[in-house]
């Protein structure tokens, strides 16, 4: 009976009993509702394998694409006062700050970087619409004026992601002037004379795009992102038509003067370092598959020798 009880019982149950599967597995495409296994997700920078659309991609994930080998130095910035207005709606502020940081795994909505690109030296700040929908408070401002003081303390030039729903209400006022802060921190990297290149990522919305998404040297965006002030739904309630199919889409402002490029989320490591060695006065990227100057020195030599 104890070798049935010990032995037998157990591996019957174990045969039948419910394995436990990870609840991220698997990621839903919210354009055409394809189910995508993590890693294939991963591998292809979070672009949906069947339509090709663009999900959202943390900064931390964006960088180890963006930089050479996938590595970065973190720059620090300076912390704000929390909770200055001691604001409350259904929740208090801090609790809804440590729930976004629970969740993303991050201080804030922003992270700044520098490091290599294509053997580019680059300052790169990214936001996360993760983190309480990449909201523009203190911190995104200390962050941008961070990086840009970086930029022109290294001579190196500055990528800007931006990824938000606009200011972050919670800081009231005090969210509202990071608007001018981080226009004088654009202005600074301009009377350095160090490109300033904005990638606009779905979606782009409020007073980050009246701000300092809209004053680069050059202007990018992922395919079909929103890129506005106010919401297509906001407009429509208010001025009771419909609008065009594809208004405030990133195509669409790229007919219409307001953006430089439209680039596919593989090909923007390669289009930013095209661009960026350009207006620095660098020699045009090397490709990978051509042979090093020292081989080519080497094969002639051979050659040389050989005749």
């Amino acid at each position: 009976m104890n070798w049935i009880s010990n032995y037998v019982r157990p591996k019957i149950n174990s045969l039948f009993s419910r394995r436990e599967v990870p609840e991220n597995l698997w990621t839903k495409c919210n354009e055409c509702g394809t189910m995508l296994f993590h890693r294939e997700l991963a591998e292809n920078l979070n672009v949906c394998t069947n339509c090709d659309h663009h999900m959202g991609i943390t900064p931390r994930d964006r960088f180890h694409a963006l930089f050479d080998e996938g590595v970065f130095v973190e720059v620090p910035v300076p912390a704000p006062i929390v909770d200055p207005l001691q604001f409350r709606d259904q929740k208090k502020y801090p609790e809804r700050l440590k729930t976004a940081q629970r969740g993303t795994g991050e201080n804030e909505a922003m992270l700044v970087a520098e490091g290599e690109m294509g053997r580019t030296p680059i300052v790169a700040a990214a936001q996360d619409f993760s983190f309480m929908g990449g909201s523009k408070g203190m911190y995104v401002g200390n962050a941008i004026i961070a990086a840009a003081e970086r930029a022109v303390h290294l001579k190196r030039p500055l990528i800007l992601f931006s990824a938000a729903g606009g200011a972050r209400m919670q800081e009231g006022i005090l969210s509202l002037m990071q608007m001018p802060r981080t226009t004088v921190a654009v202005e600074m990297l301009k009377e350095a004379g160090l490109p300033y290149v904005v990638v606009l990522t779905h979606p782009t919305t409020g007073g980050v795009t009246a701000s300092y998404a809209m004053l680069g040297d050059v202007h990018i965006a992922e395919p079909n992102a929103l890129i506005c002030f106010a919401g297509p739904r906001v407009i429509e309630q208010t001025i009771r038509e419909k609008l065009p199919e594809g208004f405030q889409r990133a195509e669409y402002l790229l007919d219409h003067g307001m953006l430089d490029r439209v680039t596919h989320r593989r090909e923007m490591k390669g289009e930013l370092v095209a661009i960026l060695r350009m207006l620095m006065g660098m020699s045009p990227p090397v490709m990978g598959d051509l042979p090093s100057p020292d081989a080519v020195a080497d094969e002639a030599k051979g050659e040389k020798v050989e005749g």
